[in-house]
């Protein structure tokens, strides 16, 4: 019988405007999960959409874990699970990826299937078809990742200790799928030269501690302009970049939330004074304060 699995895996906020599929960076609110083996499978979900959350069928983690231990010849162990959810499903702040994360590593854990940390990265990665979210989920901080077949190669950086995020969050969820939808197929050279340009200083920013440099390193022109019809929040929030202690403004992840970033503690009160004012048409919008988490996906699962 294997010991208990426990999972403390953080949100994760993606593309970060010009970053699209390539940056993101973890969130101090996590998904917490403690998985041990059982006679059938039951989940115990307290959080954010706890009802959704505890469903046997139509479980991502539970039919990713299922597939994997029968694809590598394994017996499908029944697990209990308790789950404590603080990451909102399908507003843009990686749900997906900690779930896919702790399917493989559950899957990894009691299918004794002897993968290493890297090798469960990748198969996040493979899942969720691109490997921003997971990469930071995994490995916590501000990284940057490309794939090159399932290889993922990323870089980290932790981002700067006096930073703070305002996640503002709308009533109502978005698919991915209809995010992706609305994108179009090319683009013209002057905003692919602009994106490379923004990115380029995204990167710097974070590594460098430039918050001079964020609102414009989170310009975009690749997926925000398409989105913003369907993304209520994107509009009033995208111009506050630059006033009030507010260094940047961007989608969180495909929307609908929209991550704000500040310049310290001092800058919150200011900030949320004028975000609220922005979205006073829109009432039932949801904000959250929190910081950059630095630490990942605890405990890492080591080699065999």
């Amino acid at each position: 019988m294997s010991a208990p699995l426990r999972l403390r895996l953080p949100a994760t906020s993606a593309n970060l405007g010009p970053g699209f599929d390539a940056a993101a960076v973890a969130l101090d609110f996590f998904l917490e999960i403690e998985a041990q083996e059982a006679a059938e499978f039951q989940i115990n979900a307290t959080g954010r959409d706890a009802e959704r959350c505890a469903r046997i069928e139509n479980n991502l983690i539970l039919d990713i874990y299922k597939r994997l231990l029968e694809e590598n010849n394994r017996p499908v162990t029944p697990l209990a699970i308790r789950m404590v959810n603080g990451i909102p499903l399908g507003m843009g702040c990686g749900s997906s990826a900690a779930g896919r994360l702790a399917a493989v590593a559950m899957a990894v854990h009691f299918g004794q299937l002897g993968w290493t940390a890297e090798q469960i990265l990748e198969e996040a990665c493979a899942l969720e078809g691109h490997p921003d979210n997971a990469a930071a989920c995994w490995v916590g901080g501000f990284v940057t990742a490309a794939n090159e077949g399932r290889t993922v190669h990323y870089a980290r950086v932790v981002p700067p200790p006096e930073w703070r995020a305002i996640l503002v969050l709308p009533a109502d969820p978005l698919a991915t799928s209809k995010a992706r939808a609305v994108l179009p197929d090319s683009y013209s050279r002057s905003d692919a030269v602009m994106n490379i340009q923004a990115v380029s200083l995204l990167g710097l920013a974070f590594a460098q501690g430039r918050g001079d440099l964020l609102r414009l390193a989170m310009k975009d022109r690749l997926h925000q302009p398409y989105r913003a019809p369907i993304c209520p929040l994107l509009p009033p929030l995208l111009p506050l970049a630059g006033r009030e202690g507010i260094l940047g403004a961007a989608l969180s992840g495909a929307g609908p939330a929209v991550l704000v970033i500040v310049g310290g503690e001092k800058s919150i009160a200011p900030a949320l004074a004028l975000i609220r004012s922005a979205i006073n048409d829109l009432p039932e919008a949801e904000i959250q304060v929190c910081r950059f988490e630095v630490a990942g996906t605890r405990p890492y699962i080591q080699p065999a």
